[in-house]
């Protein structure tokens, strides 16, 4: 079973109440809980062994277990109020690296003035695991779904994909600022956070709007340079392209827009943020399936993304 056949076995055994506006199945969950603007809540957690290695410096392992649950925030446009974090330590931990992990973990939440106000700490045979939970607010005409994506709509990502496995998974920014700035310049369709990869994100984000497919570009995909190293250098068992589709933890955004309006948006986001980049890598199609363009042709694309339990 994989993780989301899991998921989507569990989803029909959660309750709901009158404040739940969007439940399992998003980037975020969202609550209306009668304020002006609305609530975002999500969690996510980093393992030991599986999102970072014993000698992973501890300040990098805090970033990205604070990182993940902001770029999620980021997918929704919204904004990231407060956190809290639990601890699963294994016997004989060393306190030294626990404060490290703080370190690193604190100095990315005062940069976006996130409040980080407790949590819990158990024991956790064999490795470390720590949880973050994380409220946000996000005004209720600005809130982006996985779902709206329509026929002819233009995809975009920002920044680069692929190379995760050369550290960029351990110091990436949440594209909170990013987010803001394009909920407020043009409407955005659907978007989400890149964390398993285009080739495994892209569907959910495609299902989400009522099952339509996408072309891809392989030409315009936006290949990052550690990608196009490791491969040259024999270091990955797979193309750069194909890193870039599978990879995964890229925490880059990928949203959908009206097509009549991409070539405004690419040249204010120019002007805004010169120093990331913006890709149009595709389009959405009215057909089912996921297929790559490139010199030669057309053909389907086959490539998985990340998938845990696999």
């Amino acid at each position: 079973m994989t993780e989301f056949e899991l998921i989507d076995r569990l989803k029909p055994l959660l309750p709901l109440n009158d404040f739940v506006v969007a439940g399992a199945g998003d980037d975020c969950a969202i609550l209306d809980l009668g304020a002006p603007e609305l609530t975002l809540l999500k969690t996510d957690a980093v393992v030991e062994g599986i999102h970072f290695t014993p000698a992973t410096e501890p300040d990098r392992v805090g970033h990205k277990a604070l990182g993940r649950c902001l770029s999620d925030v980021a997918a929704m446009a919204g904004w990231p109020i407060a956190a809290v974090v639990t601890l699963g330590l294994p016997g004989g931990f060393d306190p030294a690296r626990i404060e490290g992990l703080y370190r690193g973990l604190c100095r990315l939440a005062s940069r976006y003035q996130v409040a980080v106000v407790g949590g819990e700490t158990t024991s956790n045979p064999e490795r470390l695991l720590v949880s973050v939970s994380v409220v946000g607010r996000v005004a209720r005409d600005r809130v982006v779904r996985r779902s709206g994506l329509q026929p002819g709509d233009a995809l975009f990502v920002t920044g680069e994909l692929g190379g995760s496995f050369a550290g960029r998974h351990l110091d990436f920014e949440p594209r909170l600022t990013e987010a803001q700035w394009l909920a407020e310049t043009v409407p955005l369709r659907a978007m989400m956070d890149l964390s398993d990869g285009l080739a495994g994100d892209l569907p959910h984000l495609l299902a989400a709007s009522g099952g339509h497919g996408a072309a891809l570009f392989q030409g315009a995909l936006p290949v990052s340079r550690a990608a196009k190293t490791a491969a040259r250098a024999g270091d990955l068992a797979k193309p750069a392209i194909v890193a870039a589709l599978t990879d995964g933890e890229d925490f880059e955004l990928l949203f959908g827009i009206a097509p009549g309006r991409t070539v405004a948006l690419v040249d204010s986001w120019k002007l805004r943020f010169p120093d990331t980049r913006l890709s149009c890598i595709g389009r959405v199609t009215r057909e089912p399936g996921i297929r790559l363009w490139d010199k030669n042709g057309v053909r389907p694309l086959n490539a998985r993304g990340y998938e845990h339990f696999r």
